[in-house]
């Protein structure tokens, strides 16, 4: 008798430690994707920050291309507009990276903006700031997987489900925007 109740605490502290153990693994997945999110939001704002700049010193050399740099203006406030970590905000940020590429491409029809060094240091600030975008969002991308992958396969899939956590989306670029801003001189 006392060896079967032995077996049965055994069995019961090892559901426990599992149980434990999966939930803080969940826990630190999460929390990790918070993380990884509030990277890109840091580079997102760095690149929110700079396009002023670069329209500025676009309309002094490009004045009858008020269209394309109304485009950036208007997609840079879309995506400011639009909420943290959302679909909607995932769209407007592609739509900025093709109205950033038609800023740079005025400057192979400018040749004394393309010569301004303002603007050639807020482009490559801009393509830098790409990059860190791009990158942020390949580490949230392998950070999501792992998650939604722990979350969905058995038996942790029980214990998500009981514990309310849900798969999160991916921060996907739209295959127009795939690819760092190509500057050309």
């Amino acid at each position: 008798m006392l060896v079967f109740l032995l077996i049965i605490v055994v069995l019961v502290v090892g559901v426990l430690l599992y149980t434990v153990a999966t939930y803080n693994g969940l826990v630190k997945l999460r929390n990790r994707i918070e993380a990884a999110w509030a990277q890109i939001d840091v580079q997102l704002k760095r690149r929110y920050d700079l396009i002023p700049n670069l329209v500025e010193t676009v309309k002094g050399y490009a004045t009858h291309e008020r269209d394309t740099l109304e485009a950036v203006i208007n997609a840079r406030n879309r995506a400011m507009a639009a909420p943290s970590g959302s679909h909607e905000q995932a769209e407007a940020e592609n739509v900025i990276t093709g109205a950033l590429r038609q800023v740079f491409a005025l400057s192979e029809a400018y040749p004394d903006l393309k010569a301004n060094q303002n603007f050639a240091q807020l482009q490559e600030e801009l393509t830098s700031t790409e990059d860190r975008i791009a990158y942020s969002r390949q580490f949230f991308n392998d950070s999501v997987l792992k998650y939604n992958s722990k979350i969905q396969a058995f038996p942790g899939v029980i214990l998500a489900n009981m514990m309310g956590f849900k798969a999160r989306e991916y921060f996907e670029a739209d295959d127009d925007s795939r690819g760092p801003v190509q500057v050309k001189f």
